[in-house]
């Protein structure tokens, strides 16, 4: 009884072990389910009485909560009849148990985007026994361990060896874990894992270490885009303010048409000018310097409509981030 209650305790002992830097998808009421089917062989566990072995087979139903925490619902029937001689049924009996599992592989060496080849969980749980010669019930726990190898492309289909240990409660009256009421067990289990919504047949994971990186630099690059607007808008301001006789337009992001705006720049422009135009770096050099050298080309025009004698004008493609999208008209007189 100590040694189980130890064993117990370690079980919920592991609830707080936790990974800080992946994370598992929630997932839905049915993914992660498996079902199988089972077979093997029981004995006394004093082992007084070995042989012939008692022949079992069930179903077993179960859904890992997580990758590491899982529920079961076991149904077994015992055929043959050593240390049961009384019976005189086909079927000795039929043992129902809700049981929990962790899987002690992914507790201890963290969960790997997809099952393992090889697996080992503990199994243990509580159960109602029913006797169908005399109708006796009792109430049972299961303590024992599942060796899982997984195979297959997709790992959905596992080969489960399980020693097990099935213990009579109250035999005698009264609740206790007694050997001689308890049967050890080998049994062998066939499963097949349902496929999730996520498309796999196991869970789905996330790096959240990589996640809060990500999201880490995005907010540093958005942090900067402000900062950059603003010293495009002072670049500008600037070129208007310090340099003496220029006049500065912009055109629209691909265009060479002139904005109201800068026509109404041009209409305040006279005398003669030079005139210098600008692209943004964004494009290829050859189409930067014939998309500047066609803007310089317009207002050299407008401006000669309006009686401006142009000296020169010329595009000179793209220079660096300050003269995105712009023209210079110096006035030289």
């Amino acid at each position: 009884m100590k040694k189980f209650l130890l064993m117990i305790m370690l079980c919920f002992s592991f609830l707080t072990m936790t990974n800080a830097q992946v994370a598992t998808e929630n997932s839905k009421l049915f993914d992660n389910v498996y079902a199988g089917v089972e077979a093997g062989v029981t004995t006394p566990l004093d082992f007084n009485s070995v042989f012939p072995v008692n022949t079992v087979a069930g179903l077993k139903l179960g859904k890992e909560l997580t990758p590491v925490f899982g529920l079961e619902l076991e149904g077994l029937t015992m055929l043959n009849d050593n240390h049961f001689s009384d019976l005189k049924t086909s079927f000795k009996n039929v043992n129902v148990g809700l049981n929990g599992t962790i899987n002690i592989s992914n507790l201890f060496n963290g969960y790997k985007e997809s099952r393992q080849t090889f697996e080992v969980k503990t199994n243990t749980g509580f159960g109602w026994l029913h006797y169908f010669d005399n109708d006796a019930n009792y109430l049972t726990a299961k303590t024992g361990l599942d060796f899982q190898f997984a195979f297959g492309k997709k790992k959905a289909l596992a080969l489960i060896a399980s020693p097990v240990i099935y213990w009579n409660l109250n035999k005698n009256g009264n609740i206790k874990f007694n050997k001689h009421n308890a049967q050890f067990a080998i049994l062998g289990t066939l499963a097949y894992y349902f496929k999730t919504s996520n498309g796999t047949h196991s869970f789905k994971t996330y790096d959240v270490g990589a996640m809060i990186g990500e999201i880490d630099r995005l907010n540093e690059e958005l942090a900067k885009k402000p900062t950059e607007i603003i010293k495009q808008i002072e670049t500008i301001k600037t070129i208007k303010e310090v340099v003496q006789k220029q006049f500065v337009v912009q055109f629209a992001q691909n265009s060479s048409q002139l904005t109201e705006e800068a026509k109404e720049t041009l209409d305040k422009v006279k005398g003669n000018v030079n005139v210098i135009a600008y692209a943004s770096p964004e494009g290829s050099r050859d189409y930067n310097d014939a998309l500047s050298e066609k803007r310089a080309a317009v207002i050299a025009d407008y401006l000669t409509k309006n009686n401006v004698k142009v000296i020169t004008y010329r595009g000179i493609g793209s220079l660096n981030e300050s003269s995105n999208r712009i023209a210079i008209i110096e006035v030289i007189e």
